[in-house]
């Protein structure tokens, strides 16, 4: 009888464990109707400014931003793919540069305000290196030559491209472009907060005061790796 009681008292036990658990599962995977989070630029300021030089000097190539580098390296041994993956998950780098053929051939960060750590720099310069994928680092107040980057991308083959003038001539092309663009899209701007003055006198004001009780900030997305509990 107590050997019953015991095994009923064991069963009744694990039944009770189990609903528990399963009741639980549904809150942790349920979907929420209102999502938690809030849109922000991709890129601040000064990834900005190197973004768009980069689209000139590298006219011929695709531009990623913040590309983890596991998205396009793969490791040796496949039974060591987890252990890679979740060591490497969170590096990336500002710019990743691309062919027409869906090829990495290099990567570019960009400093933040506080610099960029010397370990940063050599974890990324070894690992790609080693990859056969060249890594710098560019400062938006002291942008390199367009030969001197795209040498360093592409070989001797860009400073043979540019004996007979034609990266200066694609370069000026592709600056015109850019810059017709960003022109229209001010005057297109302009006019809208013209017009959107002319109907409410103070929206102005009042646009200024909602970014600033926002607490949002044109340079507020992080330096890579800045946000890691800790160090590779």
């Amino acid at each position: 009888m107590i050997y019953a009681v015991f095994v009923l008292g064991l069963a009744l036990g694990g039944g009770v464990v189990y609903w528990l658990r399963r009741s639980k599962t549904p809150d942790r995977k349920r979907i929420p109707k209102d999502w938690p989070l809030t849109v922000r630029a991709l890129v601040n300021n000064r990834e900005k400014q190197v973004w768009l030089w980069l689209t000139k000097v590298m006219f011929d190539h695709q531009i990623l931003i913040k590309l983890p580098i596991t998205r396009f390296t793969s490791p040796a041994q496949q039974a060591d793919a987890a252990h890679w993956y979740h060591l490497l998950n969170g590096v990336y780098c500002t710019f990743t540069l691309c062919n027409m053929e869906g090829e990495v051939i290099g990567c570019i960060d960009v400093p933040g305000p506080k610099g960029l750590s010397l370990s940063n720099q050599t974890l990324k310069h070894n690992l790609l290196s080693q990859c056969g994928i060249h890594y710098t680092v560019v400062d938006p107040a002291n942008l390199p030559h367009l030969i001197q980057i795209r040498t360093a991308f592409l070989g001797e083959q860009a400073a043979r491209g540019n004996a007979n003038g034609e990266l200066e001539s694609r370069f000026k092309n592709v600056s015109q472009h850019l810059y017709a663009i960003v022109d229209r899209k001010r005057n297109t701007k302009n006019q809208s907060v013209a017009q959107l003055d002319a109907s409410m006198p103070n929206s102005s004001g009042y646009a200024e005061s909602m970014l600033e009780s926002s607490g949002w900030e044109q340079n507020s997305f992080v330096t890579p790796l800045d946000s890691r509990a800790a160090k590779l």
